[in-house]
């Protein structure tokens, strides 16, 4: 099994660079004003969800020396869809023809990956987890990309977090590739104000996966009761404490939730998708094989276009309506750019 560590108190307070050197600037942005009589008030940190954005689409693969001011993609968002037999292959692929694994992620990194490991008794036949090949993909990219330090993590739904890790298989795999899976530590959650909320207007979010520099959403495609779908949005109720609170309005809540932890990149593994008796699953029978991934920063859209694998459309799932009702991101797809590859 691979090596499943705990986060020791010593991490809580580790910061990166990065993040020091903005919060330094932020504060003497903020005595420079008080200095010149521009208000009273305390001066406040940046939002701990002001993560940096991926570079602009590249026409070709960029190196550190050619990098540019990061920015939010311009026009229509762009999704790829990746088919073929190999679930590498086609991870790889999807990134590749968003522009690369360099768009996302810099030297020095603090990555964090956000599987969904649903329980710790389902193998990853059963489409309740997202496939290990998938997430250990992932992490070998953000290696190679020169990321300091690659996280993998996820609070289940069913047994022991450890347990979970190992049954879906993605502990094993996340190891191989260099990767690190940490056990969510309680003391690591942290009350979060969500100023656009419209149901909740702060709750308790794992705070590495506001402080890191890149966040990647990897959730599995599946039938969910009491969603419809479990897709990007309804995965980062794996981020917070006490998530079932969430289910008396749980498609605004989960929109809510995204409106401040913004993921860099999404990545739908369809590779196999539970189309009944979803979230947990159980019988091979409610299984189909799609050896399908989609990828891009546009969450709503990503979510849109993974919704379609069930005959559905993004406003047919609660919390991706309310999403794009929030202007979180583009639920029509007409007004996206969906590049298909096949390999």
């Amino acid at each position: 099994m691979a090596a499943v560590r705990y986060a020791l108190q010593a991490d809580m307070d580790r910061i990166t660079r990065r993040r020091f050197l903005g919060l330094t600037a932020a504060a003497g942005a903020a005595a420079a004003l008080a200095a010149a009589g521009c208000g009273g008030e305390t001066p406040q940190a940046p939002p701990t969800n002001a993560r940096r954005s991926p570079d602009p689409i590249p026409s070709e693969a960029p190196t550190d020396a050619t990098r540019q001011t990061p920015r939010p993609e311009a026009g229509r968002p762009v999704l790829a869809v990746a088919r073929g037999g190999d679930p590498r292959d086609i991870t790889a692929a999807a990134v590749d023809e968003l522009g690369g694994i360099k768009r996302f992620v810099r030297r020095g990194d603090d990555v964090v990956i956000k599987p969904n490991i649903c329980t710790g008794y389902h193998g990853p036949d059963y489409a309740a987890t997202t496939n290990p090949v998938v997430v250990a993909t992932l992490v070998a990219l953000c290696r190679g990309a020169g990321a300091d330090r690659v996280r993998v993590m996820d609070s289940p739904f069913g047994g022991p977090a450890d347990e979970a890790y190992r049954v879906s298989g993605i502990a094993a795999a996340v190891d191989e590739a260099g990767g690190e899976m940490e056990l969510m530590a309680p003391a690591k959650f942290q009350e979060v104000e969500i100023p656009a909320g419209r149901a909740i207007s702060s709750w308790p979010i794992y705070r590495d996966v506001l402080s890191c520099d890149v966040l990647i959403n990897v959730p599995i495609a599946k039938d969910h009761g009491l969603t419809r779908l479990s897709l990007g949005g309804k995965n980062l109720l794996g981020v917070i404490l006490d998530p079932g609170s969430l289910h008396g309005d749980i498609g605004q809540r989960t929109a809510d939730l995204l409106s401040v932890c913004r993921p860099t990149l999404t990545v739908v593994d369809a590779v196999r998708i539970l189309t009944a008796n979803g979230p947990t699953g159980g019988d091979l029978d409610d299984v189909e094989r799609l050896d399908t991934v989609i990828a891009g920063t546009d969450a709503v859209a990503a979510d849109s276009y993974a919704a379609t694998l069930f005959g559905l459309d993004g406003g047919d799932v609660p919390y991706v309506r309310a999403a794009a009702q929030m202007g979180l991101g583009e639920i029509d797809l007409d007004g996206v750019d969906v590049r298909r590859v096949r390999v």
